[in-house]
């Protein structure tokens, strides 16, 4: 698996990142479910196993990627964008949500078929006649009609390496199919992270338009009672002066007589 660089920092190379892992893990779904159906049929072979359990495995290898490629994109800074980038995360977080739960069913499948194809490798490797594989491909089932063609031999070498080599594919499954679920947590604690976070966002945004409309209100009632102030002054000044001429004629006139 490849990781490619370059990509950090940048949202909108990591969007196309992560969407395109995102399409690389449905066409590898696709595919692996391909390679299932021809389990147990004449096409089941040693190079079908190695060709379904490195898909399983590229396919893991891209799922992580794209969950720290989400991560980054997540963590990158925003002020500006930040709705239009919820809005983007919340699409390719729900995209890759999908891809990852179709890829888990068909792991699911597969580590179905593996526990299905050990049992009756054991269960065949009593009945006399044919190699245990063959006998598996052909549908051949252990039944109480042929009861005397089981035979006491103990459970070959062949035996022994198909079914070390199908349980040692259970446990990948399974683990692989942990890792996926490791997954699903990040996802959910990340959206869950993101809401509070634009939340408190808004409520800040909320919060600073009060403030603003309550200063506006503030400065508009300074200035009427500024504008009230200096008419009282005018009126004031005007009665003072209309005073003083009416104080000076009195006084003119007293003077004159």
């Amino acid at each position: 698996m490849e990781y490619n660089t370059g990509v950090a920092g940048d949202p909108n190379q990591l969007a196309q990142r992560i969407t395109s892992n995102i399409q690389k893990i449905t066409q590898c779904t696709a595919e692996i479910q391909r390679v299932l159906n021809q389990l147990g049929t004449p096409q089941d072979t040693h190079e079908l196993q190695q060709q379904l359990q490195q898909k399983q495995q590229y396919t893991n290898q891209l799922a992580k990627e794209t969950d720290k490629y989400i991560k980054e994109f997540g963590s990158l800074p925003s002020i500006s964008e930040q709705r239009q980038r919820k809005i983007q995360k919340d699409r390719l977080v729900n995209e890759f949500t999908t891809a990852l739960t179709n890829f888990q069913r068909v792991q699911r499948q597969a580590a179905e078929k593996e526990r299905e194809f050990v049992a009756r490798v054991r269960a065949s490797s009593r009945v006399s006649g044919g190699a245990p594989e063959e006998s598996y491909r052909e549908g051949t089932l252990v039944s109480w009609d042929n009861q005397a063609q089981v035979q006491d031999e103990e459970i070959t070498e062949d035996d022994i390496r198909l079914i070390e080599e199908r349980e040692s594919a259970i446990r990948q499954l399974e683990s692989d199919i942990m890792d996926i679920n490791e997954i699903f947590k990040d996802l959910g604690m990340m959206i869950h992270e993101q809401g509070d976070v634009i939340d408190s966002i808004e409520a800040n945004v909320e919060t600073a338009e009060v403030h603003v409309q309550q200063a506006n209100q503030q400065l508009s009632r300074a200035a009427d009672y500024q504008r009230k102030s200096r008419k009282k002054m005018c009126i004031l000044i005007l009665v003072v002066l209309v005073g003083a001429a009416i104080l000076a004629l009195i006084i003119w006139g007293a003077t004159k007589n």
